[in-house]
């Protein structure tokens, strides 16, 4: 999937200005790394628009400032705790050559297919669906694939059992196997 913004660059900063923006239904953000940070603008409803695709939090993607393009990705977006409204976003650019550290969200396949489902009256359940990976962004995945069609009852899957394509690395199991943690569950129920 392919995502595009366009911003432009905001000269007018603090708590008052970036009120002033969210009024005229803009974003203030900011773009940093490899290279100075620059404080931008976005309208709000473009970037509404591409937060409701999940690559958006965990790929690579075009930003375009004042006409020029610029790979960055997503490094937090805050959002009014009420309201439908995003209220600050943070990009980081990508260098090619830098390994970068995203939350990659998990993919849970042939859950139904599982004869811990299927015959065993086993209950899925999701424990985490984000994993922290390190990769270059060109080895970025958009998601994780764990495969759950093997699972019977009682059984746990961790981090360990996703196959992580290759240049992309879990944070986690770089730590070591006390961090390998628990992604789901295929549950027996009582009954």
């Amino acid at each position: 999937m392919s995502i595009e913004l366009k911003a432009q660059t905001r000269e007018d900063l603090g708590k008052g200005a970036s009120r002033r923006l969210r009024r005229l239904a803009m974003v203030p953000a900011v773009v940093y790394g490899a290279g100075e940070p620059q404080s931008i603008k976005i309208e709000h409803k473009t970037l509404w628009k591409a937060q409701e695709a999940e690559a958006f939090f965990s790929t690579t993607f075009s930003l375009e400032i004042d006409g020029k393009a610029t790979e960055v990705f997503l490094k937090d977006l805050q959002r009014h705790p009420a309201k439908d409204l995003i209220m600050h976003a943070d990009f980081q650019r990508a260098d090619a050559n830098i390994a970068i550290i995203v939350n990659v969200p998990v993919h849970f396949m042939g859950v139904e297919l599982s004869d811990g489902v299927k015959f065993q009256g086993g209950v899925p359940q999701y424990l985490n669906n984000l994993v922290e990976v390190k990769c270059l962004p060109g080895n970025l995945p958009e998601f994780l694939e764990l495969d759950m069609s093997a699972c019977n009852a009682g059984d746990i899957l961790h981090i360990s059992d996703i196959k992580l394509p290759e240049g992309v690395a879990s944070i986690a199991l770089g730590r070591g196997k006390a961090y390998d943690l628990a992604l789901a569950q295929v549950k027996l129920t009582k009954g």
